[in-house]
């Protein structure tokens, strides 16, 4: 009775065993034969090779093998395999009913039965879906390692946990100058700067990436060779699949040409914003300076008449004569403004620096005091420059005299020059050319930056009160720009100055003009002068003056007044008219007068240097603010010259 009972425990435990396989889908399970027939077939084989168990029972597992594979031998060898060895497994390619291919991890079992080989249990499982992504994968692998290889224009590659580095492509032997022989191994930290290492940035950086996944930044790095290059760096943590922090990729990109070009661009903005800015302040000032001029023309003329016409009196001629120092002064003081403003008018000559430097020294050793030592560093084959040699000697003397306050009663002052030349685009706006590069250097207190930023600006100054008019270096700069040159400062605290003049070279055929000699004004005739002037001021005082010379004057406020007059057929010997008037300029007075009356002199009137511009260098002008003295000479040079001649 025990025995049907085990015997029916087995079936039922086989049929639960045949349930359960053929509930598998995912897996062909099936068994065979001695010879390899197949001898059960489960749902997951039907599904997966397309046979029904009706279609495969009975038949060589071969038939899931591809011809060549057959050809080869390879079922066979499976079996003996699994036989001899307890197991058989491999990938490789399986043939489906319908002849379609799939990639297959097979595995084959021998079934024994008292010690002797009665089959094979066979397992296959379809992973074309994971070796296609196998495949890709390796792929894309396979193209990011050549895209990274064939990446010149960036360092790329990897560092292990530690910071050595443990690959190196194309761009990293490009940039850092290392083949991958002589860095792989070694540690990141040498890319450095011996500076950076003792901050311990190499270490910073890869903590960073470790904690916030990204270190970037831009800073200096090292070559093989020793030199110094801008890099921007980028160094990102690689993790393992439990989060933890195996590695870091780093890519490095030298930006150096990019660097200077910004810092280039910066400079050129730079400068142009301080051209911009003195061109302002000299626009303003030469505005004031203009007007200043005007009523210091009104007042000096007016003192000079007065003190000819009043009789001599002990108590009030020195009060005159002060009233003229005075106004002398501030006619200086206009004059420096103009400079820096660029409308004072210039003599441009060829002018020898050792001459004219050599005569000034004689001058500042005694001015400048015993203490100051003063030595000069000229070469004897230095070429002559462009620039009107009294403004210059002015020039000289306000930067030996800063010099000599910036240094106290003793100190030195060193005057020297060198030829320059500029081949290429300068910031500053200096043309290409050939230079000559004045400098006054002392051992002054030097200034700071701030201070030196603002030396050249007209009105500052950090002398004390009534010490100084900050109008000295900005005369010098406005001369220098005038002269087609340049004011350069350098400067430190507690080492000194230097202040650099750089001046064109003269053209070879350049020639300093001879001095005109005095003429005598009183030859001069009895004239009808034609005065004309919008300041009713200078007007008039410019008529008395002429009057007093025993000129007859005709008054005109403007150049349309004036050739109204001229038009009119009214007999006029001279016309003596101011530059800047609304509507119509001296220059174009002037223009309109050879017109309507060819041979009549005009004499030009003008402390702006614009009149100059555009004008025939044969017209006769005479600078504000001028004395009765300056008016009597320019009238008679153009009288009394063109008749001796």
């Amino acid at each position: 009775m025990k025995q049907p009972t085990r015997f029916a425990a087995s079936q039922s435990d086989e049929g639960r065993y045949r349930l359960l396989v053929d509930a598998i889908a995912d897996y062909a399970i099936y068994m065979l034969d001695i010879e390899g027939r197949v001898t059960s077939w489960n749902s997951g084989a039907e599904r997966l090779k397309g046979y029904t168990r009706d279609e495969i029972l009975g038949q060589h597992f071969s038939r899931f093998h591809r011809d060549e594979d057959r050809a080869a031998g390879l079922p066979e060898r499976a079996l003996e395999t699994a036989a001899s060895e307890g197991r058989f497994e491999a990938e490789g390619w399986r043939v489906r009913k319908d002849g379609a291919h799939f990639w297959a991890h097979v595995v084959i079992d021998p079934i024994r039965e008292d010690g002797a080989l009665t089959g094979y249990a066979k397992i296959t499982r379809d992973l074309t879906e994971r070796r296609e992504a196998e495949l890709a994968l390796r792929k894309s692998e396979q193209e990011l390692r050549l895209l990274i290889q064939g990446v010149t224009d960036y360092a790329i590659y990897m560092l292990d946990r530690e910071g050595r580095v443990s690959n190196w492509n194309a761009g990293a032997e490009r940039i850092k100058g290392y083949a991958p022989a002589e860095i792989v191994g070694r540690h990141f930290s040498q890319f450095y700067t011996e500076e950076d290492r003792a901050a311990g940035l190499p270490a910073h950086g890869l903590e960073t990436a470790a904690r916030e996944g990204r270190f970037e930044k831009e800073g200096w790095r090292v070559r093989k060779d020793g030199s110094r290059f801008w890099a921007h760096v980028i160094i990102d943590a690689i993790r393992g699949d439990d989060g933890a922090v195996i590695g870091f990729a780093k890519i490095t990109r030298d930006i150096t040409e990019r660097r200077e070009a910004q810092r280039e661009l910066e400079l050129a903005r730079e400068a142009l914003f301080q051209s911009q800015k003195m061109d302002a302040i000299g626009q303003l000032t030469g505005g004031v300076a203009h007007d200043f001029n005007n009523l210091l023309m009104a007042v000096l003329g007016s003192l000079e008449l007065l003190k000819k016409r009043m009789p001599p009196d002990p108590r009030l001629t020195p009060l005159i004569d002060n009233a003229v120092q005075g106004a002398e002064r501030g006619a200086a003081l206009t004059q420096r403004m103009l400079a820096f403003a660029r409308k004072q008018e210039l003599k441009l000559e060829a002018v020898r620096l050792p001459e004219l430097v050599g005569s000034m020294v004689k001058l500042l050793r005694p001015s400048l005091g015993p203490g100051i030592a003063i030595e000069t560093q000229m070469p004897t084959d230095l070429p002559a420059v462009r620039s009107d040699s009294a403004q210059l000697e002015v020039a000289l003397l306000n930067l030996a005299v800063n010099a000599r306050d910036a240094m106290g009663e003793t100190g030195r002052i060193i005057i020297s020059a060198q030829r320059a030349m500029i081949a290429y685009a300068d910031p500053a706006g200096l043309p290409v050319g050939d230079y000559v590069r004045l400098s006054v250097c002392d051992t002054g207190e030097g200034m700071d930056e701030e201070t030196l930023s603002k030396a050249a600006e007209p009105f500052f100054t950090t002398k004390g009160v009534g010490k100084g008019t900050g109008l000295g270096l900005a005369m010098v700069h406005g001369v220098a720009a005038q002269s087609g040159g340049r004011l350069v400062l350098e400067s430190c605290k507690e080492v000194g100055t230097i202040a650099e003049l750089w001046l064109p070279v003269a053209a070879p055929q350049a020639a300093a003009a001879e001095p005109a000699g005095p003429i005598d004004s009183e030859e001069t005739p009895r004239l009808k002068v034609l005065a004309v002037d919008d300041d009713g001021l200078v007007l008039i005082n410019t008529a008395y003056m002429l009057e007093d010379l025993g000129h007859e004057v005709v008054q005109a406020t403007s150049g349309r007044e004036a050739l109204e007059v001229i038009q009119s057929g009214r007999p006029i010997d001279l016309v003596i008219t101011d530059q800047a008037m609304p509507q119509m300029t001296g220059l174009q007075l002037a223009a309109a007068v050879r017109t309507e009356r060819p041979g009549l002199p005009v004499l030009l009137a003008t402390g702006y240097a614009e009149a100059a511009t555009g004008a025939d260098p044969c017209l006769p002008r005479l600078s504000k603010p001028f004395m009765q003295k300056d008016l009597a000479q320019a009238i008679a040079r153009i009288v009394l010259q063109p008749a001796r001649a």
